[in-house]
C-alpha cells in the first residue's frame, strides 16, 4: 500500500512540473521562418535560453532567417555614379 501511494505521489509531482520548451516536430525552412516574424521572435528567444534542447539545426536556421530578414535579398537599391563627386 505504501509503495503504491509513493509511486502515485511521485507521478503526480512529475506531472505538475514546469513545461519545457516544445521542439517542433518538423523543422521549418529559412524562408518559412523569415515569412513569419512572430514565430521567428519566439524561436530566437527559445534558442537564446536553451539551444541544447532545441538543437543546432533549428537554431542555425533561425539565425539565418533573422539575417535574411535584416539584410533582405542582397540587392542594393543605390548604385553610385561612375564619376567621383566634385567638392
Amino acid at each position: 500500500m505504501q509503495k503504491t501511494f509513493l509511486i502515485l505521489f511521485v507521478l503526480a509531482l512529475t506531472a505538475c512540473g514546469e513545461p519545457g520548451t516544445q521542439v517542433p516536430s518538423r523543422i521549418p525552412s529559412v524562408d518559412e521562418l523569415a515569412a513569419d516574424p512572430d514565430a521567428l521572435k519566439k524561436l530566437r528567444q527559445q534558442c537564446k535560453m536553451g539551444r541544447d534542447e532545441l538543437g543546432d539545426q533549428l537554431c542555425n536556421r533561425v539565425a539565418e532567417a533573422t539575417r535574411k530578414r535584416f539584410y533582405g535579398d542582397g540587392t542594393v537599391p543605390y548604385t553610385p555614379s561612375d564619376e567621383p563627386p566634385r567638392f
